[in-house]
């Protein structure tokens, strides 16, 4: 029997089982092709964009530079908020009235180190999108094709029970179309459970590439406001 033909023969459990099963494979595998590509441009651009931005003679041209190489937009956040943080006023006015918002208050450090992790959780959420799709689908998927094989067992008995004579040639048929359910199940689990420890490993690498180049600019960007030292008394 056609796949179509015994959809459309089912009940409404069993065709909402089926359409659920198909909405949950389409979103995970939509998940896996827009982080694949995601996950091959982070892993060329990212290392690209640093050399880029570490070779600028001048940090106000390190945005335009940085801009060049990285194609996903996760570098080049960090470095417009650095920015955007060290060249805020830091002085603090005398009168309630006219005190700065609390994101400009706060020594230079506090608000460079607070401006850079904003940016950095912009950029892992953006990494991480569609994880927890992927877990759920994996974790989940199983248990509604087991749904649907169990529904689709109980119909053809309670078909099967009406009738004066059951034989095996009788049974086999309904049965059969009830277990397909537990491989479709399973065909949607599989691939998102694997999409989903493979992105995990990967994503790590970048992550770690994106927290190091944070704490670099960091420190490159508080070691520039330092004033110098000075020059031990004779």
């Amino acid at each position: 029997m056609p796949a179509l033909q015994w959809l459309l023969q089912g009940d409404a459990v069993t065709q909402a089982t089926a359409l659920l099963l198909l909405a949950m494979s389409v979103a995970s595998w939509v998940v896996i092709c827009w982080k694949l590509y995601l996950g091959q441009r982070a892993r060329a651009d990212v290392p690209r964009a640093a050399a880029a931005f570490w070779q600028t003679r001048h940090l106000a041209d390190a945005p335009v530079r940085v801009a060049g190489f990285d194609r996903a937009g996760l570098l080049l956040p960090l470095v417009q908020a650095a920015l955007q943080a060290s060249a805020r006023p830091g002085g603090v006015a005398a009168a309630a009235s006219t005190l700065p918002a609390l994101a400009d208050q706060g020594s230079p450090e506090v608000r460079l180190t607070r401006a850079l992790r904003v940016a950095l959780h912009g950029v892992l959420a953006r990494l991480q999108w569609g994880q927890v799709l992927l877990a759920t689908v994996g974790s989940t998927a199983p248990f509604v094709g087991l749904l649907g094989t169990v529904w689709g067992i109980h119909r053809a008995l309670a078909v099967l029970a009406g009738s004066q004579s059951i034989t095996i040639e009788r049974l086999a048929g309904p049965v059969g179309e009830a277990l397909v359910m537990t491989a479709a199940g399973l065909a949607v689990a599989i691939p998102a459970v694997l999409a989903y420890n493979g992105f995990g490993r990967s994503l790590t690498h970048i992550e770690a590439e994106l927290e190091g180049f944070a704490r670099d600019l960091r420190a490159l960007l508080l070691g520039a406001a330092a004033p110098p030292a000075s020059p031990p008394p004779d």
